[in-house]
């Protein structure tokens, strides 16, 4: 996998703007909120939700064979553009926690409501687990 940056362009922060695999299978991991396996919110707030909802998305990137650093794009719909700019170091922390220094080529879209109530904010992404 490899990053890539066009010339001149100011580095992206916490993201990548683009992502070139060679080859392998994908894995296409639909809209993951921050339930738990029974489907059930522990919490109502922004970060454990963030937490799950991203633990959630590399479960599915596991049963596919893949890893953390296989994924190569995340989108995010959060419902409450105050509160995650709020909390931004902490999401910070979890996703070090659980990423490491990966970052995939992501997209962070502020919608009003999310079909899967109370959640606040909904992952999905791609992955390209090697052959």
């Amino acid at each position: 996998m490899q990053t890539l940056h066009p010339a001149g362009w100011a580095p992206p922060v916490g993201y990548s703007n683009g992502i070139m695999v060679p080859n392998g299978n994908l894995v296409f991991v639909a809209g993951q909120v921050g339930w738990n396996e029974q489907q059930v919110f522990e919490s109502e707030d922004l970060v454990p939700q963030f937490e799950q909802a991203l633990k959630n998305v590399l479960a599915v990137v596991a049963s596919g064979g893949g890893e953390p650093h296989h994924i190569c794009r995340m989108t995010a719909f959060c419902t409450n553009k105050p509160e995650y700019l709020a909390v931004r170091p902490q999401l910070g922390k979890i996703w070090r926690n659980l990423m490491g220094k990966h970052f995939p080529a992501m997209s962070m879209i502020f919608v009003s409501d999310l079909l899967d109530h109370p959640g606040k904010i909904e992952l999905e992404a791609t992955a390209v687990v090697p052959s």
